[in-house]
């Protein structure tokens, strides 16, 4: 059986494809720059909107940055995930994020996703997956190099490393969300919901 949609013919529409016209650059910063940038809609109309981007984003690159899903692993332990919790100027408060950073010139997004686990928080790992901006990295924390993690932050750099057990992931996030100065970033919550809802799938019964 299938489901019988009209279509936009059938409704009488002929939408086009948006389209990008062109991007103005209004200002610049050392990291940032705004623009205005013009494009056209589905309807044939022009429209325009104010765009901010990283000065260090490389041409032809989908991404300038990438983020890291860390996990240690111990024998006897739980397994943990690893985040980071800084002050975020411009959101006058502390985050709570996963491990991240910027890729330097010629470097690829997995050899930047263990640099910058190393610099913010000391541990060294092994890339088990990778994706367009997210890596997945497995600690093994009975490794003598990881011991003892030292931190290799820039100087400015204050960041507080959490060990957060994966089965409890989502309700500790939801503690810390009560805190005034905290917020949680979405894509640590969306990683610990989706965690939560998978664990409830499995193991729901059957009637």
């Amino acid at each position: 059986m299938t489901d019988n949609y009209p279509n936009n013919e059938e409704l009488g529409e002929k939408r086009r494809k948006c389209e990008f016209i062109k991007q103005e650059m209004l200002c610049t910063g050392n990291w940032l720059s705004l623009h205005k940038t013009t494009y056209q809609d589905p309807m044939g109309r022009e429209q325009t909107w104010e765009t901010v981007e990283r000065t260090t984003r490389r041409e032809n690159y989908k991404t300038d940055a990438v983020c890291i899903v860390a996990i240690l692993k111990r024998l006897l332990h739980y397994d943990c995930i690893v985040l980071v919790k800084q002050y975020r100027p411009p959101m006058k408060c502390y985050t709570v994020e996963f491990p991240a950073g910027l890729l330097d010139p010629n470097e690829s997004i997995e050899d930047t996703a263990k640099r910058e686990l190393k610099e913010e928080t000391g541990y060294t790992g092994k890339v088990r997956h990778s994706g367009l901006a997210q890596i997945t990295i497995h600690i093994d924390g009975d490794d003598p190099i990881n011991k003892k993690p030292t931190q290799r932050t820039e100087d400015g750099e204050f960041i507080e490393v959490l060990h957060v057990p994966v089965y409890d992931l989502l309700k500790k996030l939801q503690v810390l969300s009560k805190e005034d100065d905290i917020v949680i970033d979405s894509r640590v919550y969306a990683y610990a919901l989706g965690l939560s809802q998978s664990y409830e799938l499995l193991h729901c019964k059957k009637i």
